[in-house]
C-alpha cells in the first residue's frame, strides 16, 4: 500500500532567523509542526505493528531527538535500541563513505525491526544498514524517516513511514547538524538558499512516492 505523508501547513513566507556560523535561514518546520507529525507517526507505527514483538532502532547521532518524541508516541509496547554510523564529515553533502561505530547486539530475529532515521539524503547509510540488519533474521524491517529530499536515487529500501518531504537544501536543527552544532534547535531550517521546485514557503513540491514493497 502506497504511504502518502500528511500534508502540514507551510511557514509563513519571509520567515528568517540568523543561527551562528551560517547566513540567514528559512524556518522550514517549526515546533508546533514537528509535534503534531511526530504524533501522527506513532499512531501510524501502531495501527501497522498489530501483533509480534517491536523494536525501534535508532540512527545515531541525527535521530535522538526524533527517536525520543515519537517512542513516546507510539500507543503499543516495544522496545528501544540504538546504531551508530558516520557518513558526514564538516561540509553540507554527504561523504558517501560509512563506517559503523556501535553495532548493537540485541537479538533482531524473530521482530519486527523499525530503523528510525532523521533524514534520507544520498541513501548510502541506510543502504548499508538495511543490508546488514537483514542478515540477522528480522521477522520485518522498515524504515521511519522524519525528513526524505527523494534524491536518493541508489535507495534500495523506500522508507514505509515518512513525516516530510523535504526541500532539497542542507537542513538544521531537531537532531539535524553543520559540523556537529544546532541539533539541539527545537525548529528545523534550511542553511541555504531556495532551489528549484521548492516553494517558498519552505516545503518541497515533489510528488509523493511510490511505496517499494519488500
Amino acid at each position: 500500500m502506497e504511504h502518502v505523508p500528511y500534508a502540514w501547513r507551510p511557514m509563513p513566507s519571509g520567515t528568517i532567523e540568523r543561527v551562528r556560523g551560517l547566513a540567514d535561514v528559512d524556518v522550514v518546520y517549526d515546533a508546533e509542526v514537528i509535534a503534531a507529525r511526530v504524533e501522527g507517526l506513532g499512531q501510524e507505527i501502531a495501527d501497522h505493528y498489530t501483533d509480534g514483538d517491536l523494536l525501534v532502532l535508532g540512527l545515531l547521532k541525527g535521530s535522538f531527538i526524533f527517536m525520543a518524541d515519537l517512542v513516546r508516541m507510539i500507543p503499543r509496547h516495544h522496545q528501544l535500541e540504538f546504531i551508530v554510523a558516520a557518513s558526514y564529515g564538516k561540509g553540507t553533502t554527504s561523504s558517501g563513505h560509512v563506517r559503523l561505530l556501535y553495532d548493537p547486539q540485541t537479538v533482531l530475529e524473530d521482530k519486527h525491526v523499525l530503523l528510525v532515521e532523521d533524514i534520507i539524503d544520498s541513501g548510502a547509510t541506510l543502504n548499508r544498514l538495511v543490508r546488514l540488519l537483514a542478515t540477522r533474521d528480522p521477522k520485518s524491517l522498515e524504515i521511519c524517516t522524519l525528513l526524505h529530499k527523494r534524491r536518493a536515487d541508489a535507495l534500495e529500501h523506500e522508507p514505509r513511514f515518512v513525516g516530510f518531504h523535504a526541500p532539497p537544501e542542507f537542513l538544521v536543527g531537531y537532531g539535524l547538524d553543520f559540523a556537529e552544532d544546532y541539533r539541539h534547535r527545537q525548529i528545523v531550517s534550511s542553511a541555504g538558499p531556495r532551489s528549484a521546485g521548492t516553494s517558498s514557503f519552505g516545503y518541497s513540491s515533489f510528488s509523493s512516492p511510490s511505496r517499494s514493497i519488500r
